[in-house]
C-alpha cells in the first residue's frame, strides 16, 4: 500500500511537469537543459557534482519565486514545486550520481557482507534492546520500509523510505511508553532498534544511498526530524562497519567465534551442500560449530541432584542439539566418503 507522503511527492513532479509544457515556462526549461548539458560535459564527481546542483537549486529557488507562473502561489505551492524540480533534475543525473564510482560499489559490498554475517548471529539482546521493546510485528514493517529505498531515483522519496522506517520505531517507543507507564529514553533506544532493523534488513547498497541524499537532497530540507533520522541511520552504519565485541556486550574471542561461524556458513551457502567442497565445508563448520558448543556447556561439572527443574529444562535443550548437529556431521561425513570413493574409482577406471 502506497503512503501519503510518496502520493503526494508523485502529485508534487506531474505537477511540476504540467507547469514546464506551458509556454510561459520555456525560460526555465531552458535553463535546466543547459544545466544538465554543461554539467554532461564535466567528468563525474560526487562532492563537484553535488555542489553544482545544490547551487543550482537555490538558483531555480529564486527563478520561481519570482516567475509569472508562481506569482501568486503560496509557500506550499513553490515547495511542490520545487520537489518536482529536484525529482526531475536528480532522476536524469540519477546513473552519473549514484554508485557510479568502483569506490561506491566496494563501500556497498563492505557493508551488505558485514551485515549478512552479523544476521546470523545478532540478537535484540546483544545491543540491550530491553524485552518490552521486541516487537517483530513492528520491526517487520520497519525492515519493509528500508528495503524499499532502491525503488526510487529521487533523493527525497529515498529519504521517505528512511524516515518511514524510523518513524515506526518512534511510534513503537512512543506506544510502549504509554502502555507501560516508561519514560521515553529517545536516542538510547532509537538508535539501538535502528541498529537492529537495519541488519536485519540489509538495505540495497546502504552506503550508495546515504551518500546520495546527503548530497543530493536540497540542503534546506535536510533539518529538524528528517536531519534527526539520517544522522541516526548515518551512525547505525558506522556501528555496523566497526561493530565489535564490545558492541555487542560479548568478549571479543566470542565475537570472532562467531564472525567465523557466519563466514563459514556463508561460504556453505555459496559452494553448495550438493558439491565435495560444499560437504567438505560443512563438515568442517558442523565441527566447529559443535567444538565451540562443546566449550561452552554449562552442566559438564554440575551434580544432577543440584540442578533445577529449568536447568534440567535447558541441558535437555543442549542435548538435543547435540544429537541433532552430530547426526548432520555423520551423514555429510558418509555422504563425502562415498563421493570420494567414487571419484577415486572412476580415476583407476580412466
Amino acid at each position: 500500500m502506497e503512503s501519503p507522503t510518496s502520493a503526494a511527492s508523485r502529485v508534487d513532479f506531474y505537477g511540476f511537469l504540467d507547469r514546464m509544457r506551458r509556454p510561459e515556462a520555456a525560460d526555465l526549461f531552458r535553463s535546466i537543459k543547459s544545466f544538465l548539458t554543461s554539467l554532461s560535459l564535466d567528468e563525474p564527481s560526487a562532492e563537484a557534482d553535488g555542489a553544482r546542483v545544490q547551487a543550482f537549486f537555490a538558483e531555480m529557488e529564486a527563478a520561481i519565486r519570482g516567475h509569472p507562473l508562481w506569482a501568486d502561489a503560496t509557500h506550499q505551492e513553490i515547495d511542490h514545486a520545487l520537489e518536482g524540480l529536484e525529482k526531475y533534475i536528480m532522476t536524469k543525473l540519477f546513473d552519473r550520481t549514484f554508485a557510479a564510482s568502483p569506490e561506491d560499489a566496494a563501500a556497498d559490498a563492505e557493508v551488505s557482507d558485514k551485515i549478512g554475517l552479523l544476521q546470523r548471529f545478532v540478537r535484540p539482546h546483544h545491543l540491550d534492546i530491553p524485552k518490552v521493546l521486541n516487537n517483530e510485528a513492528s520491526w517487520l514493517i520497519a525492515v519493509k520500509e528500508l528495503q524499499k529505498i532502491n525503488s526510487f531515483k529521487s533523493p527525497w522519496e529515498k529519504l521517505l523510505c528512511m524516515m518511514s522506517c524510523c518513524q515506526v520505531i518512534n511510534n513503537l517507543l512512543l506506544n510502549v511508553s504509554m502502555t507501560n507507564d516508561r519514560t521515553p529514553s529517545g536516542a538510547d533506544e532509537f538508535l539501538p532498534i535502528l541498529i537492529y532493523i537495519t541488519i536485519k534488513a540489509n538495505p540495497p547498497q546502504l552506503q550508495s544511498n546515504l551518500k546520495f541524499v546527503q548530497l543530493f537532497r536540497r540542503e534546506t530540507k535536510l533539518v529538524s526530524e528528517v536531519e534527526y533520522y539520517l544522522t541516526n541511520l548515518i551512525s547505525a552504519k558506522m556501528f555496523i562497519i566497526n561493530v565489535n565485541g564490545q558492541s555487542l556486550s560479548m568478549e571479543e574471542s566470542e565475537f570472532q567465534k562467531h564472525m567465523e561461524s557466519a563466514k563459514l556458513g556463508t561460504q556453505m551457502s555459496v559452494a553448495g551442500p550438493s558439491s565435495p567442497q560444499g560437504l567438505a565445508t560443512s563438515t568442517r563448520g558442523l565441527q566447529k560449530q559443535i567444538d565451540a558448543e562443546g566449550s561452552r556447556f554449562p552442566f559438564m561439572d554440575s551434580e544432577t541432584e543440584n540442578l533445577t527443574p529449568a536447568e534440567l529444562k535447558q541441558l535437555h535443550g543442549l542435548y538435543r542439539k547435540t544429537v541433532t548437529r552430530y547426526t548432520l556431521l555423520s551423514k555429510a561425513l558418509r555422504k563425502l566418503s562415498i563421493d570420494e570413493d567414487q571419484l577415486l574409482a572412476s580415476v583407476d577406471d580412466s
